[in-house]
């Protein structure tokens, strides 16, 4: 392992584009910290505690590394172009000049990541506005009715100056990811929302030293890696479908005849199904502070969808996770269109016709690995929860998508690291 850190530093070009990518991440955590001018800091500082008990700020500042709460210059981070882009691959579906933007390679990538960069700044504008108002009303705590104003004087262009900030920041947040992945190591989006979901965790790990005692803190850090080797092993988990292509002659030469498979991942969706589900349990807490005069719908979202380690909440959380998972996984890979390529190129999977018979094969294979993937993404996301209901903390350091994103991102950019050794004929991590 050690010979294989100092060969990491021995290729120039490796070498480079590893530091290049901490010199990004410093940049980046350092506009993470530093404030948008007009903020009060004294209710910056009341909303970060208030930000440590869970809810709709806690999940929201888990994606922004702690800059939401500090109403940092990266206060967004890069959830407006997560979003953007969960935006294009949905309509990707329902607009079919996007799918032939989809199939068109390189050339019609670029118009995507245009209109996804398009979409982003319009969304930071948006969301930045109504992250403004919200903050000086005092309506985004965690049950919704704690009164923290962020900006007090609360003029024209005081709010244009925090609104445009906060949105320049997050174009230059997109610009970072992008430069990262051109000139860096790794997905540049991925490595900043690595480095926003890790940049909290020993802060974490010391809240629950500090109010659980040393043996919680063992407990919790048992746990945490007996999650992190439970994802390893799901993340690696494959079927894999073999392919048989046909020979034919092309003039004197002979092509084809070679074999292949197509590798379906047992959690093929990701992360993304704990996020769909965050977002649509955040969205009726969010709600209920509009509508406070129906006492029902308040009362009940109060009392059951606020808390994380709340029996009902715990059960919706888990069902909306699978059926995500399902969703997404559905959106990601069509049965359908890789028959069609597999036709279309000769080849076909030993035993079934080509066809519609092979989408069908391929479709009950799908279903039949999406179930335990689904139930492992709800159990992986639930654990947390329930430990945090049965030892009374408030936080826990190694939650679903903590630990999800954490992982996800260091296996790839490994296997990255990884090829890049191997090209030069150096031993690599992965063995």
């Amino acid at each position: 392992m050690l010979s294989s850190f100092r060969n990491m530093f021995r290729i120039p070009d490796l070498r480079n584009k590893i530091l290049f990518t901490l010199f990004m991440i410093a940049l980046y955590r350092l506009g993470a910290n530093v404030t948008v001018p007009g903020i009060d800091f004294n209710a910056v500082q009341k909303l970060q505690n208030e930000a440590k008990a869970g809810g709709v700020l806690s999940f929201l500042n888990l994606f922004s590394g702690g800059a939401l709460t500090q109403m940092a210059v990266f206060a967004l981070g890069i959830m407006p172009y997560i979003t953007s882009s969960i935006i294009m691959q949905l309509l990707a579906v329902v607009i079919p000049k996007i799918e032939q933007w989809q199939q068109q390679g390189a050339v019609g990538q670029k118009k995507i990541t245009q209109w996804t960069r398009y979409m982003t700044v319009a969304l930071a504008l948006l969301q930045a506005t109504g992250l403004v108002y919200q903050f000086h009303k005092g309506q985004l705590g965690r049950v919704g009715n704690v009164n923290i104003d962020l900006i007090p004087h609360f003029t024209v262009p005081r709010v244009a100056l925090v609104v445009l900030t906060i949105t320049a920041g997050t174009a230059i947040v997109m610009w970072m990811g992008e430069l990262i992945t051109q000139r860096g190591i790794g997905n540049g989006m991925s490595i900043l929302i690595f480095t926003n979901v890790v940049s909290r965790m020993p802060a974490q790990l010391a809240s629950v030293r500090a109010q659980a005692g040393w043996f919680t803190f063992g407990l919790v850090c048992v746990l945490g890696l007996m999650m992190i080797v439970a994802i390893v092993f799901v993340e690696q988990g494959q079927r894999r479908i073999p392919v048989q292509f046909a020979k034919r002659v092309v003039g004197r030469r002979m092509y084809g005849g070679q074999s292949t498979y197509i590798p379906l991942k047992v959690n093929q969706a990701g992360v993304i199904p704990i996020i769909f589900a965050s977002s649509v349990l955040y969205f009726p807490v969010m709600l209920s502070s509009v509508l406070q005069r129906w006492k029902f719908i308040y009362n009940f979202v109060n009392a059951h969808l606020v808390s994380p380690s709340d029996p009902l909440y715990i059960a919706i959380y888990g069902v909306l996770i699978i059926f995500f998972t399902y969703f997404y996984t559905a959106i990601t890979f069509d049965p359908h269109q890789q028959a069609d390529i597999i036709r279309k190129q000769g080849g076909f999977i030993p035993g079934i016709r080509p066809g519609p018979p092979t989408e069908r094969y391929l479709g009950q294979i799908l279903n039949r690995i999406t179930l335990p993937g689904s139930l492992f993404l709800a159990a992986i996301a639930i654990l947390p929860e329930i430990a945090l209901a049965v030892k009374n903390l408030n936080s826990f350091p190694f939650g679903g998508t903590t630990i999800l994103i954490a992982v996800g991102v260091a296996l790839e950019t490994m296997k990255q690291i990884d090829s890049q050794l191997m090209m030069r004929n150096y031993e690599g991590f992965l063995k």
